[in-house]
């Protein structure tokens, strides 16, 4: 039995429990083996938590009594941390008649994109089988499914079948691409490959399990949801000389915009749900950014637990107020609307002397937009809210934003959907309707809110289009310069204005600090801005070409 798994990081006594009820449940199934995933045991990934010694030492005695409370029942596999004369391994340990061992240890360790295992492990040796009833199994364990050399080898010394575990995190078309290298991996050793990943949010990285089964020749026996926690038995038979799987359940999977949505709402759950929080807090101004948060937020937490604040100026339109009020009629959600303008007066009378002399600018316009992020912050304070901030990819790659302002916030469910997908995701979720959702069905996102010009409302008649290209433009050159790492000529070739671009590139680069300082949000790509793409606070290179 696999247990597409969703463990809570450093909770061991929590995943202690959660681990038992499956084996519990595997116990009933009278099944030979149960497996969890990658880390199973901590979650992941664990960063520096896995360099103190007091949470190895927790992690062996969870083992210890994980191997006595399984001893007459169901050999177990769980992925952990294993210290081994002082060298930390990624190791998968199988747990059998009251004792426990190390079946494999991860040897190709990723350090590209988000991960950076190799700072707190060491690679381990290439493992052989071992083995459970009669039959020779092989653990690559994630990494390892992706090189030729581990699989291989395991398959050379004896293994019948190749059982994956995985925390392998979501990211667009993710599926497409384990599902190709696990086919290439049982055409090249000709046996029955498991792949088994973890669920669950943890920090930007939401893990989505679709977890599958392939036969040799890499035909497709079983395939699991994707995002839910589940459980599922895989029987083998002895057929020609080898193994095979007995067709099973076969999931079916939405598009990408589809996938994404999840993603997102799932983040919010996970992070809220393993912070602390229950109910989250968002400044709704009428525009589609913060739309699109309410009703994520509203589809995670369910609409008593989402708090919209209409936070109104001078300059915020009548528009944009009852595009907020029908949003939040349409959600059933809880409302306040708290005007800034006593507030901004007092501010702007405060700093007159100061400001004697000077005129108006993106000062003043910043005054409004950390004002709104003072008193969602106090909301969030008094009545233990999770504040969700609202920004674009779009807006965050380029720096409009406002620091303390309306970046003010614990998560962002957007951060790594640029303006396009913001609205091809409102459209796609009017037009959709999923059981999990915890919102309403229908056309819930006023079209008046989709069609609306960006603005950030800050001045009398702003628009996001008299500082930026419209955003079909300025996405066309950030998916260049930051998804594709396209150099300035690879894009002046596509069409795009030379001193566009140049613009474009300047802004990026000193707009890395406020990113720095920027609340987390789900990873939907592989390019996400920060985890998934480092670069210096400061520096002054450009690309001259």
């Amino acid at each position: 039995m696999i247990a597409q798994f969703n463990p809570s990081l450093g909770d061991l006594e929590s995943n202690f429990r959660k681990i038992m009820e499956f084996h519990s449940r595997a116990v009933t199934k009278k099944v030979d083996l149960l497996a969890f995933p990658e880390m199973s045991l901590t979650g992941y990934q664990v960063q520096d938590l896995i360099l103190k010694p007091a949470f190895i030492l927790e992690v062996n005695e969870i083992i210890r009594r994980l191997a006595s409370a399984c001893s007459s029942g169901v050999p177990t596999l769980i992925g952990a941390p294993v210290c081994e004369n002082g060298k930390i391994y990624n190791a998968y340990v199988l747990i059998n008649n009251g004792s426990h061992s190390i079946v494999s240890r991860k040897h190709h360790l990723p350090n590209t994109n988000v991960f950076d295992e190799k700072r707190v492990f060491e690679s381990g040796p290439i493992s052989g089988p071992f083995e459970i009833s009669g039959v020779k199994i092989g653990s690559p364990i994630c990494e390892d499914l992706w090189f030729e050399d581990v699989a291989e080898t395991m398959v050379e010394s004896g293994a019948d079948l190749l059982l994956s575990p995985n925390g392998s995190p979501y990211s667009r078309k993710k599926i497409d691409s384990r599902t190709q290298v696990a086919v290439k991996r049982s055409l090249e050793t000709g046996v029955p490959i498991i792949y088994l990943n973890m669920i669950g949010g943890q920090d930007d990285l939401v893990y989505d399990g679709a977890s599958f089964v392939l036969n040799p020749g890499g035909k497709l026996a079983v395939s699991l949801p994707q995002f839910d926690e589940c459980e599922e038995v895989i029987r083998f038979a002895f057929v020609d000389n080898g193994w095979i799987a007995e067709p099973g359940i076969k999931s079916v999977y939405g598009n990408t915009l589809a996938q994404d949505y999840r993603a997102m709402v799932e983040s919010v759950k996970e992070y809220t749900r393993k912070s602390g929080f229950s109910k989250v807090v968002l400044g709704l101004s009428g525009g589609i950014d913060s739309a699109l948060v309410a009703v994520i937020a509203t589809d995670a937490m369910g609409p008593q637990n989402v708090l919209c604040v209409r936070l109104p100026s001078q300059f915020s339109s009548e528009g944009s107020l009852s595009d907020a009020a029908l949003l939040i009629e349409n959600l059933n959600c809880l409302e306040k609307t708290i005007s800034i303008e006593p507030a901004n007066q007092v501010v702007n009378e405060s700093l007159a002397c100061a400001f004697d002399g000077y005129s108006q600018d993106l000062t003043e316009e910043n005054i409004q937009s950390r004002l709104r992020g003072v008193i969602l912050m106090a909301l969030s304070n008094k009545f233990s809210m999770m504040l969700l901030t609202t920004g674009n990819k779009s807006e965050v790659a380029v720096g409009y934003s406002t620091i303390y302002g309306d970046m003010a916030g614990g998560y962002n469910p957007i951060k790594d959907l640029y303006k396009t997908r913001v609205v091809e995701t409102c459209l796609w979720r009017n037009d959709f309707y999923e059981n999990w959702m915890q919102g309403p069905k229908g056309e819930i996102i006023p079209q008046s809110i989709i069609d609306k010009p960006p603005s950030a409302e800050l001045r009398l008649h702003q628009r996001d289009d008299e500082s930026l290209p419209p955003y079909d433009v300025l996405d066309g050159i950030l998916v260049g310069l930051i998804d594709n790492d396209l150099a300035v000529k690879e894009l002046v070739a596509q069409g795009y204005e030379k001193k566009m671009i140049k613009q474009i590139e300047d802004l990026i680069y000193r707009s890395e600090y406020k990113r720095f300082q920027a609340a987390p949000g789900p990873n939907l790509t592989d390019r996400a801005l920060w985890s998934g793409r480092r670069y210096p606070l400061v520096q002054r290179w450009r690309d001259k070409s």
